[in-house]
């Protein structure tokens, strides 16, 4: 009896093992998803589209999909869906991998890759702009505007025109105000107010420029700006500057912006006027003390930058120059002429008055007729 169940256990084990030991994947087959495709939606927008394929088993498994993108920059993520969206310049073309994810039992399953790729638009060698450069800035009616500088691309013929459209989420705008070239050719564009939310953090902005010659198809360019990051900040407020015994005091406000005081770092840019001495100082409030020499006069400046709230943008421009103090040593040399133009006066006044009271009359007269 007892053999018998040592037997029956050994036989059970060797199923268990046997079991354990048999990879789960070769029960199932995982196929690769069908009719990938890749369609421009919009300026630098891609859809990528797929369908999971007929012949996958989807019982009892959790199903869900590996993309990932070759060009122009890498990336790789997991969805559920059977579509994703894409922001990307595309004027070096779009390319991406896709392949099914099957789980079951604690186990990762996957099938094979399959791609999809959108070729670089048409256009000649070094036709396209070259040197893009672009800010915001946010105005006084709280709105945005956009200004656009770029270089004609080397191999562009004379008479390109190039066209400049900016994509802000599912808002496209054709500029209507260029600046041009000797040549004639748009090479700055200037929109006064855009669709641009202003308080939006890390939103992407598209520039997408296009061209036409009659000598050669010209390239296409897109680049993508964070919208914090190319602010143009506002220059800060009600700068004011004062002396308290020893100290320099400065207080201010905020530049004009929908962010709040925090989310700004200011530069302090004080020259010693007497000595020649500049100090630029980091400051994250909006005031300043400091203990300086009261013979000595300064000049004060300051500017604004983002910090903390959202990426950092352009430094704002500086502030008027303020003065404070006086150069002492200047005031006691004016003093001392002071001193000495009322001297000489004194002098002259007290010669005249001794020169008639002692000189004889006679020689008064012969003075006088000398005179």
């Amino acid at each position: 009896m007892t053999s018998m169940m040592r037997v029956c256990l050994i036989l059970l084990w060797t199923v268990i093992v046997v079991q354990l030991h048999v990879p789960q994947g070769k029960a199932v087959q995982v196929f690769p998803p069908v009719n990938f495709t890749l369609t421009v939606s919009a300026l630098a927008r891609v859809l990528l589209r797929w369908k999971p394929n007929p012949n996958q088993e989807q019982k009892n498994y959790t199903i869900r999909y590996d993309v990932k993108i070759l060009a122009p920059v890498s990336e790789e993520y997991d969805t559920k869906k059977t579509h994703s969206f894409q922001t990307a310049a595309l004027h070096n073309g779009f390319s991406a991998h896709i392949r099914t994810l099957l789980f079951h039992n604690g186990l990762q399953m996957t099938s094979d890759w399959v791609a999809a790729e959108l070729q670089p638009p048409p256009g000649a060698a070094n036709t396209a702009v070259t040197n893009l450069s672009c800010a915001t800035h946010f105005t006084i009616f709280s709105t945005v505007s956009l200004h656009c500088t770029w270089l004609p691309g080397k191999g562009a013929p004379e008479d390109t025109k190039y066209f400049l459209f900016y994509r802000y989420e599912t808002c496209t705008e054709e500029c209507q105000d260029y600046i041009k070239d000797k040549w004639n050719r748009n090479i700055e564009c200037r929109f006064s107010v855009t669709h641009i939310i202003p308080d939006e953090i890390d939103k992407l902005i598209v520039i997408h420029i296009n061209g036409s010659s009659k000598y050669a198809a010209i390239r296409p360019f897109q680049q993508l700006f964070n919208q914090n990051a190319i602010e143009k900040v506002n220059v800060p407020r009600n700068v004011t500057v004062f002396l308290e015994q020893n100290d320099l005091l400065a207080t201010w406000e905020k530049p004009i912006s929908p962010f709040s005081k925090e989310c700004f770092e200011y530069e302090f840019y004080l020259i010693n006027l007497k000595t020649g001495n500049e100090q630029i100082w980091n400051i994250y409030s909006n005031e300043f003390r400091l203990r300086i020499d009261v013979t000595c006069k300064y000049s004060i400046q300051i500017r604004a930058n983002h910090h903390i709230c959202c990426r950092r943008g352009f430094w704002s421009d500086w502030s008027e120059i303020l003065y404070v103090g006086e150069n002492k040593q200047e005031n006691f040399i004016a003093w001392i002429l002071a001193v000495l133009c009322v001297s000489m006066c004194a002098t002259i006044v007290l010669v005249g008055i001794i020169c008639k009271i002692v000189l004889p009359k006679k020689t008064r007269t012969i003075l006088r007729a000398s005179l």
